[in-house]
């Protein structure tokens, strides 16, 4: 099961973040913190995954981006891995270019690829279907 979403730039600010179980604000910053500095500070050598307290991030780096994606112990990491390519195929099939001032719709992009800390949508079409029909809605 899929803990939390992470986007952050290379400066360590967080851009987007997304849990799937309550935790208090105090130890979301500290969570955010110590991973961030965690996945930052390791070279491109190394692997993609890597265990943290009774968890294991995997993250994948995009240009200035880092996805960060906290699971649990059962969670298959290659597939995670996969996941995050995949949203990021959305997010550049949507937009193409700059995703930072459009974070209602990265969120809306999220939503329908995962649920409840569980991933329950791949097929790019079906993802942004209901962008499309917001975006028809709106121009029209």
């Amino acid at each position: 099961m899929i803990k939390f979403i992470l986007i952050v730039n290379k400066q360590g600010q967080t851009r987007l973040s997304r849990y799937y179980e309550r935790l208090e604000i105090q130890k979301k910053t500290v969570l955010e913190s110590e991973v961030i500095k965690l996945c930052l500070s390791r070279s491109k050598d190394q692997c993609s995954f890597v265990e943290y307290r009774d968890f294991k991030l995997v993250y994948r780096q995009y240009a200035a981006l880092y996805i960060i994606v906290g699971v649990d112990e059962s969670e298959n990491e290659m597939a995670v891995f996969e996941l995050i390519h995949n949203f990021v195929e959305v997010l550049d099939k949507y937009f193409s270019r700059v995703i930072m001032f459009n974070l209602d719709k990265v969120h809306i992009i999220l939503d329908e690829m995962v649920l409840n800390g569980c991933a329950v949508e791949t097929n790019k079409n079906r993802i942004l279907a209901p962008l499309l029909v917001l975006d028809k809605v709106g121009s029209g």
